[in-house]
């Protein structure tokens, strides 16, 4: 079985309705590793060498974050920046996460509709998320179509719980089952999960 660490990232998480429903479920599951960023560090003083400890303990990393202004919490962002670093990470003698899996679980304001080329945003989410997919190839890891909650403030609470109990099934599957062509051409692992 896949392990899995979840970097969370939100520095509202108190005021977000969708993120509290989506991190409950995840307490009872086994193999996988919850990490709040903000938590941890409300100083931005991160335990580099921790990280890389747990990043060594774990077969997939998840970026779970909202969507802020097409990118991530800027934590999340100094998290990258610091511990994914040169001959550790990536570069000549960096293969510490060669082999390893990561993915994106994103909330967003805007529904899907607003993010295509139609739409007011003018690009799909899986555009906004290029430099996460670049820094994991960089980094020798596959990189996985996102898991995404959008159109958040639409969401009634029987959907939030639908869309959770999806997220922990995402997890689940992504523990028994990591191969590429279980993923072939999609765009959001939303779309394996409809489909079973």
């Amino acid at each position: 079985m896949n392990s899995i660490l979840i970097l969370f990232a939100h520095p509202k998480f108190e005021q977000s309705r969708t993120n509290k429903h989506l991190v409950q479920q995840l307490e009872t599951l086994e193999g996988v590793t919850f990490h709040d960023l903000y938590e941890s560090y409300p100083d931005f003083h991160i335990n580099i060498s921790f990280e890389k400890e747990l990043l060594a303990q774990h077969d997939i990393l998840v970026w779970h974050h909202p969507l802020y202004w097409y990118s991530c919490p800027p934590l999340m962002k100094q998290w990258i920046d610091l511990v994914l670093e040169y001959n550790w990470a990536y570069g000549p003698k960096g293969q510490a996460l060669q082999h390893k899996k990561c993915l994106n679980v994103i909330t967003t304001g805007g529904s899907r509709a607003l993010y295509c080329a139609e739409g007011s945003n003018h690009y799909s989410v899986n555009e906004f998320l290029r430099p996460f997919e670049q820094t994991a190839r960089l980094c020798h890891m596959q990189y996985l179509p996102p898991f995404t909650v959008m159109g958040t403030h639409q969401l009634s609470d029987e959907q939030l719980t639908e869309k959770s109990e999806q997220y922990v099934q995402m997890l689940k599957f992504l523990q028994q089952d990591c191969s590429p062509q279980a993923m072939k051409d999609c765009a959001m692992l939303n779309d394996i999960l409809e489909l079973n």
